[in-house]
């Protein structure tokens, strides 16, 4: 007798189980990223004027520190051997964000808004300037420094932005061809995306980092 009980309490909750709105079982995904970064995580007491005056006034020659003094970071990307940092902002578009920070500090290169990106690279930093791929009239702003762009990010992703050449004379002779060959069989750094995964240094998972395929045509100017 108790063992057709069990049983049937058994089949009881097995029909329960399918029965309870299967589609939450259809829906579940390995990362879901999409509770992970809302607008409350980007949102400032200061009014866009303040945050451009505060930046215009700013003494402080560090373009990291320039943008972390004046925006909410909201996730970090761990490549190899070095960390870049993601902040974001509500108040900001990714052009008129560019044309900002390059009238405070000028950066050695500027490239054209392409894809909803634009980047600025100076001498030690690179600033990656992205439209959100979730959150309306969001902005994100990734701080890498040369060597993480160096070491994780694709060239194939970097010459939409550069010409080979500019590439090359950041980063040695050759670079493109070298990085390139190398993304032809790896996983490199495709630029920050909640809705992917790149976790080179092995330490921790992030909120979801941009895999790029490298070793396809170049699409560089």
């Amino acid at each position: 007798m108790n063992k057709k009980i069990g049983m049937s309490i058994t089949l009881l909750f097995f029909i329960l189980l399918v029965g309870c709105n299967s589609d939450s079982f259809s829906n579940l995904s390995a990362f879901d990223e999409s509770s992970d970064i809302s607008e409350d995580d980007l949102q400032v007491e200061e009014s866009k004027d303040e945050i451009i005056n505060r930046l215009e006034v700013s003494t402080n020659s560090d373009v990291e520190a320039l943008i972390s003094d004046n925006f909410p970071f909201v996730d970090s990307v761990t490549g190899e051997e070095t960390t870049a940092n993601v902040y974001g902002t509500l108040l900001f578009e990714v052009e008129e964000l560019a044309d900002l920070f390059a009238e405070i500090k000028q950066p050695e290169e500027i490239s054209d808004f392409i894809d909803g990106q634009q980047i600025l690279a100076y001498s030690d930093v690179f600033v990656i300037l992205k439209e959100s791929e979730e959150l309306d009239n969001a902005t994100f702003i990734e701080v890498a420094s040369e060597q993480f762009v160096k070491k994780n990010y694709s060239p194939n992703f970097l010459t939409t932005y550069f010409t080979i050449r500019m590439l090359d004379s950041f980063f040695g002779n050759n670079w493109v061809s070298n990085r390139r060959s190398y993304c032809s069989s790896n996983d490199c750094y495709g630029g920050y995306s909640t809705s992917r995964n790149y976790n080179k240094g092995g330490v921790t998972k992030n909120r979801g980092l941009g895999s790029f395929r490298g070793g396809g045509p170049s699409t560089g100017k």
